[in-house]
């Protein structure tokens, strides 16, 4: 299987064992051109909703945070006692691996399941009891558009009342890079090497990350 059948297929899927325990220089996505074809496509991909940044800034999901950039999202709340702090934790030790990269060409969106008690305010308290840096912006909107990008995104369950419950939601984080049309998903509690080992991969002269070699 080549890499872009491989990736397509990760998306949303069941990770095998090992990739439970160990999920996962390169060119800039902003600099590869898109097509006419492909920019209508992602826009009609990814609803292009106003959302708040725990800075206070109004941003559209589109437009200025995901189009021509690697993006890692996933989905939380600040009073979550269950998998939330264990995920931004370990997103925490994803974004070391990718060092001076953050906030330039790759970047993270915390996105609340809560909006009605997550503000800009308590995100931002939240950011800073974690010593969150550049590049990793926790968001949050209307509870409408939050549903919206919560299913076009991937981050639901089938089961409706299983999907009601916020304290289980989905534990995972959505990787990809718009300009290429590359996208997967993976527990976020796996390891943080091998999740951005697999980030990499995605990109023009990304190789296939070994196993053996993450084990070490």
């Amino acid at each position: 299987m080549n890499k872009r059948n491989f990736i397509k297929n990760l998306t949303g899927a069941s990770l095998g064992a090992a990739a439970l325990a160990f999920v996962p220089k390169s060119l800039a996505a902003s600099q590869i051109p898109l097509s006419q074809n492909q920019a209508t496509r992602s826009k009609r991909t990814f609803p292009n909703v106003p959302l708040i940044t725990h800075e206070g800034k109004v941003l559209r999901f589109y437009d200025d945070l995901i189009k021509n950039k690697t993006v890692m999202i996933n989905f939380t709340y600040t009073d979550c006692t269950g998998i939330c702090p264990g995920m931004t934790a370990n997103l925490k030790r994803v974004y070391k691996e990718f060092g001076e990269r953050m906030g330039k060409d790759m970047f993270m969106y915390s996105i609340t399941l809560k909006p009605e008690h997550d503000t800009p305010a308590v995100l931002k308290a939240y950011a800073e009891m974690h010593k969150i840096q550049p590049g990793w912006s926790f968001l949050t909107g209307t509870p409408a558009n939050i549903e919206l990008l919560r299913e076009h995104l991937g981050f639901k369950f089938s089961d409706p009342s299983l999907d009601k419950d916020k304290s289980q939601h989905l534990g995972v984080v959505k990787f990809g890079i718009e300009s290429l049309e590359r996208w997967g998903m993976a527990p976020a509690l796996g390891d943080a090497k091998y999740l951005a080992e697999y980030v990499r991969w995605m990109e023009p002269n990304g190789s296939r990350p070994v196993l053996a070699e993450m084990l070490g």
